[in-house]
Formats: structure tokens, sequence, C-alpha cells
């Protein structure tokens, strides 16, 4: 498999094609599993509760287009989503494992419901868990819905006032969860022989101060006006460079199975890593490919200038 390449299909095949102890990093926002859009699906739920056609979900834009209300305890089907997210997460951690480098890390970006799961399918399949990261994204949409509303909706203003202030659902989601994984070194070493054997291992303290930050595991940093608008889940650029920088030394090559837009791939451009970016989506390949033909051809005139 070539590298500084995306390739588009299932990563979960895909990656079959990488050899054994070739990759350095894999960061990925890989999917949460909680509907988001036809590419968040793990299951055909037909509860019509869950399929997004409220009126509030229409008033809002209908931000999840697969599930109108929140993902606990709506019927049987769906209280089996947390077990299904598991096992599909098993279906492909342990080839992450097999590729990756002892002493490498692997950084996801995981839902808050979901993450204990994605957790346990991490370590059920070798992987240690190293640490969790506090991402403070400063604002987030929220769509927990006013007790007061429902009942005024009812003409029961005894109740509405009664329940002023109360919300159906959750706290508005500024904080997100980014798991980090290690492969275990070999048995009979330590993590200072492994940094010798293979770069990895070990993190670069350092680089939190590039960014403004004190070198600890929670990360204030709200997203650009430049880090939206090409894929809905679209992660900051500055953050990507953070957890790259954070793990991996130049030439290194970084994995992306679930690329996206390519911010993963586009930093580690900029840092001058390798890549290897997955992605089955036409749309969110084709954006891939030109963001990172427009970031060579910024290199290309930067080196002119």
């Amino acid at each position: 498999m070539d590298i500084n390449k995306i390739y588009k299909g299932d990563s979960i095949q895909l990656i079959k094609n990488i050899p054994d102890n070739s990759i350095h990093l894999i960061l990925s926002d890989i999917p949460y599993g909680i509907s988001f859009d036809d590419w968040d699906v793990l299951h055909n739920n037909t509860n019509s509760a869950l399929l997004g056609c409220s009126p509030a979900q229409e008033k809002c834009g209908a931000v999840f287009k697969k599930r109108g209300k929140p993902l606990n305890g709506w019927s049987e089907e769906d209280r089996q989503i947390g077990k299904q997210y598991y096992e599909w997460v098993l279906e492909w951690a342990g080839e992450w494992l097999r590729v990756l480098k002892p002493g490498a890390s692997t950084v996801v970006f995981a839902g808050r419901r979901l993450s204990p799961r994605c957790i346990c399918a991490f370590e059920d399949s070798g992987f240690t868990f190293k640490d969790m990261i506090a991402w403070n994204k400063g604002k987030a949409a929220h769509r927990a819905q006013r007790l007061s509303v429902v009942y005024e909706r009812r003409a029961d203003m005894f109740s509405a006032e009664k329940w002023a202030g109360w919300k159906l659902g959750n706290l508005r989601p500024v904080f997100e969860p980014i798991l980090w994984f290690q492969k275990p070194y070999k048995v009979g070493g330590t993590l200072a022989d492994n940094m010798l054997d293979y770069e990895v291992g070990a993190y670069n303290e350092h680089i939190f101060k590039n960014y403004g930050l004190e070198p600890n595991n929670n990360i204030f940093m709200e997203s650009t006006i430049s880090d939206t608008g090409l894929h809905p889940t679209q992660k900051p650029l500055n953050l990507m460079k953070l957890l790259i920088e954070l793990t991996t030394s130049e030439n290194h090559i970084v994995l992306d199975p679930f690329c996206g837009s390519g911010t993963t791939l586009v930093a580690a451009t900029l840092l001058n890593r390798l890549y290897i970016g997955m992605e089955q989506d036409e749309t969110f390949y084709n954006t891939s490919i030109k963001r990172l033909e427009e970031v060579a051809k910024e290199r290309q005139m930067t080196l002119f200038t």
C-alpha cells in the first residue's frame, strides 16, 4: 500500500493490505454510532420516534438525520446499540493493532455515550487504554427540549409554569472525549528501549506551548471558520496537528482509516509526516483529494517565494 495516498473503500477491508508493525500513529474521528447521518448508522431501527421527523427536528434543521430523539431507552431494539457498537469496533480494532509499531498510539474521537464500549472493544483487541483527553470545543449544538413547551402545546399552563426551566435531553455537549490507546511494547523491554527501537511510545510535552496550552489532558480549542463546512463532524486542523506532534516525529507514517474530509491527512502533510487515508464516501473522498492538492500547491509556491 502506497504512502501519501487516499484509498476509496471500506477501511475494514483496505487495512488488511498494510504490513505488520509499519504505522507510527492511527488518528481518526471514527463513527460514533449515534445515527448522525447515513455513514453513522450501524443498524436498521424502524422505530418511528427515532427517524428524525419531529416538528422540533425540522425547525432546527434536522441535525440528527436518522435519529429524532436521544439514544437511551426508546425501544428494546434501541437498547442493543451499545452492544452492536462494541461488536462493530471489535471487527476492525485487531487489524489496527497489527499494523501499528510496538508502543505506537491510536487516538480516536468518540461519542460520550458509547466511548465506554469503544474502550472495552479496543482493550479486548489487545490495546492498552492510555488516557482520555477532554476536548472542550467551547460551543456546540444543543437540542434538549423545554418541558414547559410540551405542556404549553397541550394547553396545560399549570404544568408549563410548574416545570419551567426543566428540559428533556442532555446538557450542552461542549466536551468531547478523545480516547488514547497504545500498542503494548515487547515483553522484557521498557518504553525507553522501545523509543530507541521504534521511535514511538513516549509523548512530546513541549508541543503544547506551540498551541498556547498547558501540558495536560484538558484541551480547550474552538473551531475556526476554515475548520467547518466540509464535513458534518469536521475537527479543527490545529487539534489534529497537536495530536500528531504529541505522538510522532517527522517522516513518521500517520494512518486515518475514516478520513472524512481529510483533516488528519492535511495536518500530517503540514507537519512533514507521511500519511495513508481511507474513505468510502465518494463526496468526502473527493473533498480530501482536493484539499491535499491545494496544500501541495501552496507548499510548492512557498518554495519559490
